[in-house]
């Protein structure tokens, strides 16, 4: 970067982390309003787009104009479906037992504690993972054959989440299907297409900024969006609250955990 493009960048950083806090705010209130913090998941795609936003602002006669609007169509796409999948889900369900869960070991306020347990930690944590973005939108550099492959995963990515999190919304909505496993489409080749999309997306998104050297340094990003995904709040607990429903030990044994892959034969 130039010395203003730094200048702008650093400003940036400010401007980012406020638009993020105010999606926060609004958030809390909505969730109050609604009785349950959940409210927070549909915010989480919200954070990046908000954050796409003022990058692609800020960036403006700073940035290369091809990775600019790529760093702003690609979160801010992926943010907006994101949001609007979770918030039609969940309108209608009560608090996610996760919340419940965690809610319930605070002492004192439980307001506060769910401001400092729930909604800064979340912002905290998507203003880290948003870094490809921060730091994208300032460089200068032509997007070469990376930023393009970048652009491929991130749309494999999509496809997978959003193809995903359809098929099993029908077959969530088919009472047959109560009680059963979902097995086919994309979730015949792994156990969890929409998380393995997400990850895709957040490589895609670095790739593009990973044309020059202060791109390739946000490589942490995705790495603990693939993290979170795999082994944190992701995967992990969702396959703990699936054992021992009837079905579930033969998906695991055939199907990929978390990549692609033809099934097992048994």
């Amino acid at each position: 970067m130039t010395g203003n493009a730094l200048s702008a960048f650093a400003d940036t950083l400010g401007w980012v982390a406020a638009a993020m806090a105010a999606v926060l705010l609004g958030t809390f209130v909505a969730a109050k309003i609604a009785g349950k913090h959940s409210v927070i998941d549909t915010a989480w795609g919200l954070l990046f787009a908000v954050a796409a936003l003022v990058v692609f602002v800020a960036s403006s006669g700073h940035g290369n104009e091809t990775r600019r609007a790529l760093l702003l169509a690609l979160p801010l796409v992926w943010g907006m479906r994101l949001a609007t999948h979770i918030g039609r889900r969940s309108l209608r369900r009560p608090e996610d037992p996760r919340y419940a869960k965690l809610l319930a070991q605070a002492r004192g306020n439980p307001d506060l504690y769910a401001v400092r347990m729930v909604y800064l930690l979340q912002g905290a944590l998507a203003y880290l993972i948003a870094a490809p973005i921060l730091v994208g939108g300032f460089e200068s550099g032509a997007v070469g054959p990376l930023g393009w492959l970048g652009l491929a995963v991130w749309t494999v990515g999509v496809f997978f989440e959003a193809v995903g999190d359809w098929q099993l919304e029908r077959f969530r909505r088919d009472p047959a299907n109560s009680g059963r496993i979902m097995a086919v489409g994309l979730w015949r080749y792994t156990r969890h297409p929409n998380y393995f999309g997400d990850a895709c997306v957040w490589w895609g998104i670095f790739l593009v900024a990973a044309d020059a050297l202060s791109g390739v340094a946000t490589i942490f990003a995705p790495v603990i969006m693939t993290l979170l995904l795999t082994k944190g709040s992701g995967a992990r607990i969702l396959e703990q609250h699936m054992q021992g429903r009837p079905g579930w030990d033969e998906y695991v044994e055939r199907t990929s955990r978390f990549v692609p892959r033809p099934p097992r034969q048994p």
